[in-house]
């Protein structure tokens, strides 16, 4: 989306204020959600640019509550809110800002806080990202159903092919439809 958006010559900025799983290592801050995002953005990967796309980074591949406590800290939920908000600002009227968030609408941040509870604080629209797995109708209408019980505007639904996808991914956009009602949905094919 990032590099769509630059190819039509808007401005664009993506963050993923939380990552779990992160290993400093430069091969692997390069392959990480955060090293390509920057890259997207024709960003390198200086500490500081690191810093500004994903101010919480955890060591421990586990929800960012769980990871956080591993190293004896917590998140704090109105400084990621608040941080958010700050990029928007700065991103203006003219551009678009994409906020990746960490795993399901409903992973965990704090002791009482999810992810949905992120997304309801900003108010944005959302881009719902799946699978074609084995699930994934039960686990998108889930997620949908979770957001629309928030009043959170879905603005599109991107199918992300999965390794091993039992059917394509038409049939599942198909589905999804006939339960969701018309909602813009994308595929997104894995490169073979």
């Amino acid at each position: 989306m990032v590099r769509a958006l630059k190819a039509q010559g808007k401005p664009v900025r993506a963050v993923k204020p939380i990552i779990s799983g992160w290993d400093d290592d430069p091969a692997a801050v390069a392959a990480s959600d955060t090293g390509i995002l920057l890259a997207a953005q024709g960003l390198d990967l200086s500490p500081e640019n690191i810093e500004a796309c994903s101010p919480y980074r955890f060591k421990a591949p586990l929800s960012p509550d769980m990871a956080a406590a591993r190293e004896g800290t917590a998140i704090d939920f109105k400084r990621v809110v608040g941080y958010c908000r700050h990029v928007a600002e700065g991103v203006g009227d003219n551009g678009t800002l994409l906020i990746e968030g960490v795993g399901g609408v409903m992973v965990p941040l704090t002791d009482d806080k999810t992810v949905l509870d992120w997304m309801a604080a900003l108010s944005l629209p959302v881009v719902l990202v799946t699978g074609s797995y084995l699930g994934t109708i039960s686990h998108t209408l889930t997620a949908a159903l979770a957001l629309r019980e928030k009043h959170i505007s879905i603005r599109s639904i991107v199918i992300s092919e999965s390794e091993e996808s039992p059917v394509p991914c038409e049939e599942t956009a198909e589905a999804l439809i006939r339960h969701l009602g018309p909602t813009p949905i994308r595929i997104a094919a894995r490169e073979r």
